[in-house]
């Protein structure tokens, strides 16, 4: 799936804003006044290493961005890297401010919704990342790493959207569940406390790959 869409107007300030945590590789370009003027966004599964590049050269199509937010996660360790890394360095390239964005609740954002919606999507070892958000974006739980079961039992709101939602209210045994996808289009309706962390991974529980200590 390939959407795309860009406009002639050139701001002098911009913001771009990019998340990898997920199958999607999403990506969009805002003016000051908070516009998008362009996006991309692709469900690639894999290989976020090799297409995040050149999808946001054809984004940016030679304009360069005064701000950078970066999905953080939770979700795929790798692809979580991939994301954060080029975004450090475009930041250095342009000398651009760089801050974090939570995947979870840009996965909210994109969701018409009057009351609460849960956010799930799978992990590894067969767990779900959960977190539930209220009807303007702000965290109604805590972010949750858990079997679907005890992520079921933890979960209340009726709605649940994103790549681990038929799995929750399966397990649950009520509710809607919606298949849904982050799209960065939707980076500036994230609240500004949940689009301005800390540009380093959000995991919420330790990553199968781990570093090996210096000896």
């Amino acid at each position: 799936m390939r959407r795309g869409r860009a406009c002639a107007h050139y701001p002098l300030e911009m913001i771009l804003a990019f998340d990898t945590s997920s199958a999607a590789c999403t990506a969009a370009l805002f003016d000051d006044g908070g516009a998008c003027l362009a996006r991309r966004d692709e469900q690639i599964g894999r290989g976020h290493s090799e297409r995040l590049v050149p999808m946001l050269a054809e984004l940016l199509d030679g304009r360069t961005a005064t701000r950078i937010l970066a999905g953080v996660g939770p979700g795929s360790f790798t692809g979580i890297r991939v994301g954060i890394a080029a975004a450090h360095g475009l930041a250095i390239g342009w000398s651009a401010e760089l801050v974090g964005m939570s995947s979870l609740a840009l996965l909210a954002a994109g969701v018409e919704r009057t009351g609460e919606v849960a956010a799930a999507i799978l992990g590894g070892h067969g767990e779900l990342f959960v977190q539930q958000f209220d009807s303007r974006g702000e965290p109604a739980s805590a972010l949750i790493n858990l079997a679907p079961a005890a992520a079921a039992a933890a979960t209340t709101s009726e709605l649940v959207v994103g790549s681990g939602a038929q799995r929750l209210i399966d397990a649950r045994g009520w509710g809607e569940a919606r298949d849904a996808w982050p799209s960065a289009a939707n980076a500036l309706k994230v609240p500004v406390a949940l689009r301005t962390l800390p540009a380093k991974p959000v995991y919420a529980r330790a990553p199968d790959a781990r570093v090996k200590e210096a000896a």
